[in-house]
């Protein structure tokens, strides 16, 4: 069964902490910083779940309502026995369908080849490195993704 992809919405606030905690370690988000993204809904936010009966992986947008500004992915995740699966890929064509017209920015850990390879596939280029961004040291790459016109 492919999962639906939708907004998120409260009732996901507990299972988002979660995937994030599981994904993410020390570096999740608190339950304190997920429920200032659903307060930023619709404002600014755009948070998308990918859904099997339960969360099995989000994307989280900063969506500025300026057209010209541009777009922020903060975060992607999908739940470890999911990955390969394409749910990654689904997110991100949900994520970029709501960037019409617009630049998308990313950083990613410069080790992350997966988060790199999926990127990558979905037309983003490295335009730039952070030295020694992420704990122990490791470099953060900065990618962009503009829409073809």
């Amino acid at each position: 069964m492919r999962p639906a992809i939708r907004l998120a919405t409260a009732d996901d606030l507990p299972a988002l902490v979660a995937l994030d905690t599981l994904c993410f370690g020390s570096s999740a988000w608190s339950t304190v910083a997920w429920t200032t993204e659903f307060e930023r809904l619709p404002e600014d936010r755009v948070i998308l779940v990918a859904d099997e009966g339960e969360v099995v992986g989000y994307v989280v947008l900063l969506v500025p309502p300026v057209s010209l500004d541009v777009v922020e992915l903060l975060r992607i995740a999908v739940t470890p026995g999911e990955r390969r699966t394409g749910i990654g890929g689904q997110l991100m064509t949900a994520a970029l369908s709501k960037c019409s017209g617009r630049t998308v920015l990313l950083e990613v850990a410069a080790g992350n080849d997966s988060a790199l390879g999926l990127y990558s596939a979905f037309g983003f280029e490295v335009i730039s490195r952070r030295r020694g961004y992420y704990a122990g040291g490791e470099d953060a790459v900065i990618m962009r993704w503009r829409e073809e016109t």
